[in-house]
């Protein structure tokens, strides 16, 4: 019988030669991610690099676990349920890995934005916060770290923010644009979220694998939002695939648009070209205008 009691790292990642290389095995254990959020996208995130044999990550969260995380969350459990989300997964993630290098942040990860971004080239942003995610792309910007991220969608998506490319503020043209994170405003934040709901209309088929309504609902900030374990999980792990990329030196196609999975028709959804955009947005905006009428 195997002891499970001594641990050896070539031994546990053997099965992912052949996936990799050697060299780049040994890229990961030496490599570095910060994931900024361990419940729902960002956790499976965590889970799929621990397992994959990344040697150093930092995570932070402010919430505790709650009933209604255990249906896509990947380290909510009833003996979770009121424990702090950081803590817990850090320790999942040492019960797999004893020698993962693992730094530990709560709510001050925010003052800490700018050495957070400076010590680790790859970031994963797997927040739901808006301001939090505008202090982290700012301070990645200035540091010329990469960041990964995905759209509050139904599909599963994938984005990589390399040091050179615009920011989602920028590139959605966020009210937030030009402000000093102290003089962002609430109004400002559901403005910036519903530019990011515009945009995914536009360029996916979300609006037909969701319930208009309850979307509707989020947007008017009458409503949580919706989740659900396939597209949570299938998320985290196609960022997974970005930060491990980055780490072993290889170069995806995902750029700072990104790009949307559609499980129901078994293909990808690329940005649309420009004009046919832009026609689609002026229907989106009205739909989008119908829904928070009747939904407000």
């Amino acid at each position: 019988m195997e002891d499970v009691t001594a641990f050896d790292y070539a031994e546990f990642t053997t099965r992912n030669l052949g996936f990799v290389t050697e060299a780049e095995q040994a890229a990961l254990k030496s490599g570095g991610v910060f994931v900024a959020g361990v419940g729902g996208m960002g956790g499976a995130c965590f889970l799929a690099l621990v397992r994959a044999g990344v040697g150093r990550l930092a995570v932070c969260d402010i919430d505790v676990f709650e009933t209604s995380n255990m249906n896509r969350q990947v380290f909510a459990f009833t003996d979770t349920v009121g424990r702090d989300k950081a803590t817990v997964a850090c320790a999942a993630a040492r019960r797999i890995n004893p020698d993962v290098e693992i730094e530990h942040l709560g709510a001050e990860w925010v003052d800490r934005v700018a050495d957070l971004a400076a010590r680790y080239s790859v970031i994963v942003n797997g927040t739901d916060d808006i301001a939090a995610s505008i202090a982290l792309y700012r301070a990645a910007k200035v540091a010329g770290a990469t960041v990964i991220d995905a759209y509050a969608s139904p599909l599963p998506s994938v984005i990589v923010v390399r040091p050179g490319d615009p920011r989602p503020e920028e590139r959605l043209n966020y009210p937030t644009r030009g402000k000093a994170l102290d003089a962002i405003r609430p109004e400002d934040l559901r403005a910036s979220f519903m530019k990011e709901l515009e945009y995914v209309m536009v360029h996916s088929s979300s609006t037909k694998h969701v319930d208009l309504e309850a979307a509707a609902a989020l947007a008017a900030g009458t409503a949580k939002r919706m989740s659900f374990a396939p597209m949570v999980i299938s998320t985290g792990c196609l960022m997974a695939y970005e930060a491990l990329w980055l780490l072993m030196g290889r170069r995806s196609r995902t750029d700072c648009r990104g790009w949307f999975l559609n499980a129901f028709a078994g293909q990808t959804e690329r940005p649309l070209w420009a004009p046919f955009a832009a026609i689609k947005g002026l229907i989106v905006r009205v739909v989008i205008a119908r829904l928070l009428k009747d939904a407000t």
